[in-house]
């Protein structure tokens, strides 16, 4: 192997950590509170497989990611699985009434939701909302 490959690789292999880290979370018990704690603010998607309009959401909130990385640096996206958690008190306690909804929290503030909305502009507003908070 070569000096110029051995860098490459270097580099790409320690870029990866960082990339797996700024994915969305998979929802688990005490999460949520954990980052609210900690001063996160936390962007969480209610949805389930088997949801189309929750993977049109899904497909604007990509694409706005990678228009912005700013969003992924500062807000903790955390994913919610309707099927499995459509009736856990983190569901009951935000008075979520399906999947389909996102919604934007900072401390004990909702900064705001949308609920089975998929229009770019609506879903850029709730994660600039989001921005907002997480740079003040």
């Amino acid at each position: 192997m070569n000096r110029r490959d051995f860098l490459i690789l270097t580099g790409a292999a320690t870029a990866l950590p960082l990339t797996a880290s700024a994915a969305s979370m998979d929802y688990k018990p005490g999460l949520v509170s954990k980052h609210l704690k900690a001063g996160d603010t936390v962007f969480l998607d209610f949805k389930a497989s088997w949801c189309s309009t929750c993977a049109a959401q899904e497909r604007v909130i990509n694409a706005l990611k990678k228009q912005n990385p700013a969003y992924e640096q500062s807000i903790v996206f955390i994913d919610v699985d309707w099927d499995q958690y459509g009736k856990s008190d983190l569901v009951k306690s935000l008075k979520i009434p399906r999947r389909s909804t996102l919604v934007a929290l900072k401390g004990d503030q909702e900064l705001g939701r949308i609920i089975a909305q998929t229009s770019q502009s609506s879903i850029k507003a709730l994660m600039d909302a989001a921005l907002g908070a997480a740079s003040a």
